[in-house]
C-alpha cells in the first residue's frame, strides 16, 4: 500500500478535534513548513460565539496564510481554513466551501463527521483524515467514508492526548493508516507537501 501512495498527489487534510485539540494545534501548526503544496481544513467542536480570536491565536502561530471559512470561500492550496462556530461546513464538488445551519450531528455543529464526509466525497483518495483529542465519537464515521474513497487516516496517539475518548475510538472502529503524535503529524503533513 505504502507505494501506491507515493504516486498519489494529496490535496487536502482534513484535521478534526474537541476537548484538547486547540493545545494540539498551537504545537503542530508552527511546525509546519511554508509554503505549502496542499489545503488544510481544520474543524473544532466550538462554543457557539461570534468571537474571532480562535483564528486570530491559530494564525499567530504559522506563517501560512489562515482563516475562518465564509460561506462559498474555494479551497486552495497553501491555505489553512478553520470552520466557523454554529455551522457545519461542507465541501461542495466544485472545491468550494458551503456552511450549514442544520441540526447538530453527535451533539456537535460544526460536526467532524460532516466535513469528513462530504471531503471525501469531492477529495477521495487524495484526502487525508487527521482525528485529535475529543471526548466524544464524532469523526469517525467520517473516517471510515474517507478510507472507503481511498484516502489515508490518522489518529493522534491516545496517550498524547489531553482526552483520549475520540482518537481512541476512531482506532478501534476504523481503519487507521497511522497513529502520531503532534511532532510525528507535522513531519507527515511536511512530506506530503513536498512531495506533490
Amino acid at each position: 500500500m505504502a507505494e501506491n501512495r507515493l504516486t498519489t498527489s494529496f490535496k487536502v487534510v482534513v484535521i478534526g478535534g474537541s476537548a484538547g485539540s486547540i493545545e494540539v494545534l498551537l504545537k503542530l501548526l508552527p511546525a509546519l513548513s511554508s509554503p505549502l503544496s496542499l489545503a488544510i481544513v481544520i474543524v473544532l467542536h466550538r462554543k457557539n460565539s461570534t468571537d474571532s480570536s480562535l483564528a486570530d491565536l491559530l494564525s499567530s502561530r504559522t506563517l501560512i496564510p489562515l482563516h475562518e471559512v465564509e460561506d462559498k470561500d474555494p479551497v486552495m492550496p497553501g491555505t489553512i481554513y478553520l470552520a466557523p462556530a454554529d455551522y457545519h461546513l461542507l465541501i461542495e464538488k466544485e472545491e468550494v466551501f458551503s456552511l450549514d445551519g442544520s441540526e447538530k450531528v453527535n451533539y456537535s455543529r460544526p460536526s467532524l463527521d460532516v466535513t469528513f464526509e462530504s471531503a471525501a466525497d469531492v477529495y477521495g483518495s487524495s484526502l487525508v483524515g487527521i482525528l485529535l483529542s475529543g471526548a466524544n465519537a464524532d469523526g469517525t464515521a467520517g473516517l471510515n467514508l474517507i478510507k472507503a474513497r481511498g484516502g489515508v487516516l490518522i489518529a493522534q496517539k491516545p496517550e498524547t492526548a489531553q482526552t483520549a475518548f475520540m482518537p481512541q475510538h476512531a482506532i478501534q472502529h476504523a481503519p487507521i493508516d497511522h497513529v502520531l503524535s503532534v511532532e510525528e503529524m507535522a513531519v507527515f503533513i511536511n512530506s506530503l507537501s513536498r512531495a506533490n
